[in-house]
């Protein structure tokens, strides 16, 4: 009966952990959740097996007094499904951790307690390379879980060679990018292509990530991915921007502030269909945002929340036949309930209220093309697609050996299409 029961136990955790959703906000009373190389909120979560590279998590609960707050780290294969591997066997130290750095928010009108924690620490140290996921729960009971956010440990064994190239095809040649990609695996004895997985991602983002890629050519231990349909990419436009920076200066894309409560209400100036909008250059965070102000001097505990309703205009006032989404790192870049806009029949206008920190967000409009589960983020109804787009694009090798349990991260780079990447 105990072996029985010891079987279910660990069938119901193994159930519970296939649903755990990267990215994603369990509780309503934690805000801003940030994960970022130290000193670069723009930049993706990475760092180099056993080096001295460190991570910065900052994260708010509204509210007036400490709880406490832990974290875990889990190790996923390549699709972000749980890696066959016990935490001892990739966790040198603790499995569970608490956070004590927090500090309660001051001259803020909106009373929230700021944690932050810099990763990984001595005591919890990942010691494989592979995707991973943090979470954050309560009172060292993982039930309690507050967020979760993934982050990348690569242990570089493999040369990669990309470069940013318009597609061949007549039909996407203006609207597409298209990476041309080399990879050397000279040093992995590699037996089989179908051991390598490459996957590239657009500005961070895996609701349109470039999956399932298959070599083109082989030379030896050189692969090749050209063929005309892959690491294709919609190009989108620019994003959108909206600078909360200050809450007393209504900067050019704020309407107007309402501050007869608290939070303020910000009203961003109703944005339009750019579909039929020439292209426009300038330097924009590419979905990122970042936690920053004006008017005092530390951001991460002094700086004010306010409730921000976006809205966006059709050109005909009608609603659009698909959902339509604002995009961007600070709704998760997920196609889900916090990310959707409504349609308010008065107004004739697409709304999206969210309570937002004081910094400078990055956005855009998306609507869902597919069915379900498959569905993925499309520009071609609300912003237009223009292959001049600046866009950073990052390619993720993962390698499993023979009898592995997990996919390896063995290579990582990071090329911006408007600048000259060399090939091998």
């Amino acid at each position: 009966m105990k072996l029985l029961y010891t079987m279910l136990l660990g069938l119901l955790s193994s159930s519970l952990m296939a649903q755990l959703k990267p990215d994603h906000i369990y509780q309503p009373n934690i805000k801003t959740p940030k994960l970022f190389p130290t000193n670069n909120q723009l930049g993706l979560p990475i760092i180099q097996l056993n080096a001295a590279d460190q991570l910065e998590l900052h994260f708010d609960d509204l509210g007036t007094y400490p709880k406490n707050y832990f974290y875990t780290f889990q190790l996923c294969n390549a699709d972000w499904t749980e890696a066959q591997w016990s935490p001892f066997d990739y966790i040198r130290g603790f499995q569970q951790n608490r956070i004590s750095q927090y500090r309660i928010s001051s001259v803020a009108q909106v009373q929230y307690v700021h944690y932050q924690v810099n990763l990984p620490e001595r005591s919890c140290i990942p010691t494989r390379s592979g995707n991973y996921i943090l979470k954050v729960f309560q009172d060292a009971d993982t039930s309690k879980l507050l967020f979760t956010k993934r982050f990348y440990v690569v242990d570089n064994k493999v040369g990669i060679a990309a470069q940013m190239q318009q597609p061949f095809n007549a039909s996407q040649h203006r609207t597409h990018q298209k990476i041309q990609l080399s990879l050397n695996t000279s040093t992995l004895q590699t037996i089989q292509p179908q051991q390598i997985q490459t996957i590239i991602l657009q500005n961070g983002r895996w609701d349109n990530a470039s999956q399932k890629l298959v070599p083109s050519f082989i030379r030896g231990n050189i692969l090749e991915y050209n063929a005309e349909q892959d690491c294709l990419f919609p190009a989108g436009k620019e994003y959108r921007w909206i600078d909360l920076r200050s809450l007393r200066f209504e900067s050019d894309r704020i309407e107007r502030i309402s501050r007869t409560s608290i939070p303020v209400t910000v009203y961003a100036k109703t944005d339009a269909i750019r579909t039929g909008v020439r292209y426009l250059w300038y330097r924009d965070l590419n979905g990122f945002f970042e936690i920053s102000t004006t008017e005092s001097i530390n951001p991460w505990w002094q700086s004010d929340y306010a409730e921000v309703e976006f809205t966006l205009a059709t050109d005909n006032r009608q609603p659009l036949k698909q959902p339509v989404y604002l995009l961007g790192d600070f709704t998760g870049n997920q196609l889900s309930d916090s990310s959707i806009m409504e349609f308010d029949e008065r107004k004739m206008v697409y709304y999206k209220r969210l309570t937002l920190k004081q910094g400078f967000y990055s956005y855009q409009y998306v609507v869902k093309d597919g069915p379900g589960q498959t569905s993925v983020s499309s520009y071609d109804f609300t912003e237009g697609n223009y292959w001049e787009t600046e866009n950073n694009y990052t390619i993720l090798v993962y390698y499993r050996p023979f009898g592995g349990r997990h996919d390896e991260l063995v290579g990582i780079r990071q090329i911006n299409s408007i600048q000259p990447n060399l090939r091998l």
